[in-house]
């Protein structure tokens, strides 16, 4: 199977006619992500079929997958190289919501470079199935009842009855037994069955054959979406938090853009702007203890109504505490800015300048940061002054220096902005 690599909102060229007529097809159907909202995962503008946002892979035909990439700039100023660029994908997206309970092991991303992205994904799904299995599955007590040739736990006795007044050599009973068929292992089943038709790697085709040796007196699940209602984690198997998220990717696109029209392609698309937020939330936690990190909140309303009800609450992507006070608001974009050369406003928008400052007034912050992937239009902390004292700084985020960036984020905020600052 090929791959045709492209980058985010980039022209998709060097399909065949009918692949190409069948990714128009899928990008002008209306799809929905996980919340149920329309997104389009792909645009049409002249014929042609253009990537959007959403960064991933897409079957198209048989032969080939359609492998979307973030725009990643290293830290010299030049964009990285596919291998660069996955890699710090992969980074990126062990802190995504979707998969935060998911674990990514530094050597496993060191390895992804070599597969090609489908069976990356399979590969991270398959080693996070052997920690589980290491540990053991999870086991409970069910009520088995039927017919057998000998005597085991209680005799039914009207169904007893009914079924053995001729044949008094069989006993129907019911009893406990202690099992492993149960709907998440069931559903950890099913998807090892999907990947074993589906992957073509050895390696990933070795792992797959030893634990679908493991889960054989497992049923696969017959219906997947009742036992996922079903799945219930107690305190037996927390080390299941880490394999279930990648089932619901594998077997329901959970988190994903989900295709449910005629072009029922095979797809793994995350939204680059929640892993973007995501990613530099959980970098500023990681590599600095000075401030206490609040993602998404606290929670303020903007205004009141009838006299004291609350209304039209606010909550900024990362709130950065000291003692327990709000000092700076940080909102993440994930959109490559213009040289200021080209444009003085440098492609931000008037709205989120608005939201932002929103933000300065209401929580009482001096300085607030719009906060954005590193790139040539923006390599160097862009100051503005809103209103009085209230700052804002555009900040360049590089992706592959995360540790860096929060130190610079750091010292840009608490040192203040130039003397002079630019008008804009």
């Amino acid at each position: 199977m090929g791959e045709l690599v492209v980058r985010e909102f980039e022209k998709v060229d060097g399909l065949a006619e009918k692949e190409r007529s069948e990714l128009r097809g899928l990008a002008l159907e209306e799809q929905k992500d996980a919340s149920g909202n329309y997104r389009r995962v792909l645009s049409v503008r002249r014929g042609c079929v253009y990537a959007a946002n959403y960064v991933g892979i897409v079957q198209v035909g048989r032969k080939t997958a359609l492998v979307i990439l973030p725009k990643v700039e290293l830290a010299g100023g030049k964009d990285a190289g596919d291998k660069g660029t996955k890699k710090a994908f992969f980074e990126m997206l062990r802190d995504w919501r979707g998969l935060r309970e998911a674990r990514f092991p530094e050597a496993a991303i060191g390895d992804l470079n070599r597969f090609e992205m489908w069976e990356a994904f399979y590969f991270l799904f398959l080693q996070s199935v052997v920690r589980l299995a290491q540990r053991g599955l999870a086991r409970r007590y069910r009520t088995v009842e039927d017919n057998l040739p000998f005597l085991r736990g209680r005799i039914r006795f009207s169904e007893h009855l009914r079924q053995n007044a001729v044949n008094r050599a069989r006993f129907f009973v019911g009893y406990d037994e202690f099992s492993a068929d149960r709907p998440a292992n069931r559903l950890i089943r099913t998807a090892l069955d999907r990947l074993a038709v589906l992957a073509r790697r050895p390696r990933n085709q070795q792992l797959i054959h030893g634990l679908r040796v493991v889960f054989a007196d497992i049923p696969p699940s017959r219906r997947p979406e009742v036992d996922w209602d079903r799945r219930l984690v107690d305190r037996s198997m927390r080390h299941y938090g880490e394999v279930l998220p990648w089932v619901g990717l594998l077997l329901f696109h959970h988190g994903l853009a989900t295709f449910s029209g005629e072009h029922r392609n095979r797809a793994l698309l995350f939204p680059m702007e929640e892993v973007f937020e995501d990613f530099v939330t959980a970098s500023v936690r990681r590599h600095q203890e000075e401030y206490g990190v609040h993602p998404q909140g606290p929670m303020r309303p903007l205004a009141m109504t009838g006299g004291d009800r609350k209304v039209f609450y606010m909550m900024p992507d990362i709130t950065l505490k000291k003692g327990g006070t709000p000092k700076y608001i940080l909102d993440a974009k994930w959109k490559r800015l213009k040289a200021a050369a080209d444009d003085p406003r440098q492609g931000i928008a008037q709205s989120d300048l608005y939201q932002l400052f929103a933000y300065g007034k209401k929580y009482g912050v001096p300085k607030v940061a719009l906060i954005y992937p590193r790139s040539e239009g923006l390599r160097d902390p862009a100051w503005f002054t809103l209103d009085g004292d209230l700052r804002l700084v555009c900040f360049p985020f590089d992706v592959t220096e995360p540790k860096d960036s929060v130190g610079k984020l750091l010292d840009v905020l608490e040192a203040g902005s130039p003397a002079s600052p630019p008008v804009r």
